[in-house]
């Protein structure tokens, strides 16, 4: 039976960056909807066209391809997987004892135009073997940068804030591109029983851009409490709400619980590939609560923190710093 307490709305964010003023407020009324409901939409003409996008998912599984001993050549120790490779068995959800069934690379913040900013990120780390794989996730993570840009604004004036309220803390921000592949189980019996391929959790970022996936498995927690799929339309995008914009607005946008569960016994033998878009401010943004989030029935939540050590707590939640 359909949930009918699930609103995932397919947006065209052409309808918002090109549209008129009537056709921008209503995508920013629907998007500002779906994200105080369920979390969730898909969006369509987001700026990936189906060629990239093909290519994308062509070099990220030439990396997987690769041997062990290389692909362990490119994980930075101390770096706490922010950057190249995170081999099996080192990201947990939060509060979960066994790791999830993944590796995966991380793709940074290119900095241009602030010295002292780009000596506080890490470089990107370049695959030597796969010249195309470098180029296209630099490209894809520019792409997705754009079109989180355009969506903040959409949220910003449902949220009743100048429409460049995040513009100034995203540019230069510290954004990751997440190529991930679940890989194969050629024996699922003798896995944990707990062991899945992402455990339930909400993403840590502002807003999360994720590229249709090669599989099935993504679902959602509604509100009843059940587990609902979702699935992209063709090209679509899945945007949610992280847990930085749940915090910033006092939880009135939703970030929901989602996971990636395993497939049916005879199709574990497969990999899946999943490439997110984790939209991130620069360190020093204020997550205290919006003033305009606040009121009698809907007092404070959280303590004031900045993102950068929200951003750092979290990492050690999920076992990637220590």
């Amino acid at each position: 039976m359909l949930d009918t307490t699930i609103n995932i709305p397919r947006l065209d964010l052409l309808n918002f960056t090109e549209g008129t003023a009537e056709q921008r407020k209503q995508f920013s009324d629907d998007i500002g909807k779906a994200f105080t409901e369920t979390g969730f939409v898909t969006i369509a003409n987001h700026g990936l066209n189906k060629e990239l996008i093909a290519e994308l998912y062509e070099v990220v599984k030439q990396f997987f391809s690769l041997p062990e001993e290389t692909k362990r050549a490119y994980e930075k120790p101390g770096l706490a997987g922010q950057r190249g490779y995170t081999a099996k068995g080192r990201e947990k959800a939060k509060d979960a004892k066994t790791p999830d069934l993944k590796e995966f690379w991380q793709r940074g913040q290119t900095i241009l135009g602030d010295e002292e900013l780009r000596k506080s990120y890490p470089e990107n780390v370049e695959v030597r073997e796969l010249p195309r794989f470098n180029a296209v996730t630099a490209e894809v993570y520019r792409r997705l940068e754009t079109a989180g840009r355009a969506l903040l604004k959409a949220i910003a004036n449902f949220l009743g804030l100048n429409e460049d309220y995040f513009e100034e803390k995203v540019i230069n921000g510290n954004s990751i591109l997440r190529a991930i592949h679940y890989f194969p189980i050629e024996n699922p019996d003798e896995i944990a029983p707990d062991a899945v391929r992402a455990g339930a959790h909400e993403d840590i970022n502002l807003i999360t851009l994720l590229i249709g996936a090669s599989a099935d498995g993504l679902e959602v927690l509604t509100r009843n409490g059940t587990w609902y799929p979702v699935k992209a339309h063709g090209d679509d995008i899945v945007v949610n709400v992280g847990d930085m914009l749940q915090r910033l607005t006092n939880n009135k946008l939703k970030s929901t619980t989602h996971r990636v569960v395993n497939p049916p016994k005879e199709l574990m033998k497969t990999s899946r590939y999943s490439v997110p878009f984790f939209l991130h401010p620069k360190a020093d943004m204020s997550l205290a609560a919006l003033e305009n989030c606040i009121d009698s029935t809907h007092p404070k939540i959280y303590p004031d923190c900045t993102a950068g050590e929200y951003l750092d707590e979290r990492l050690r939640e999920i076992g990637l710093k220590m």
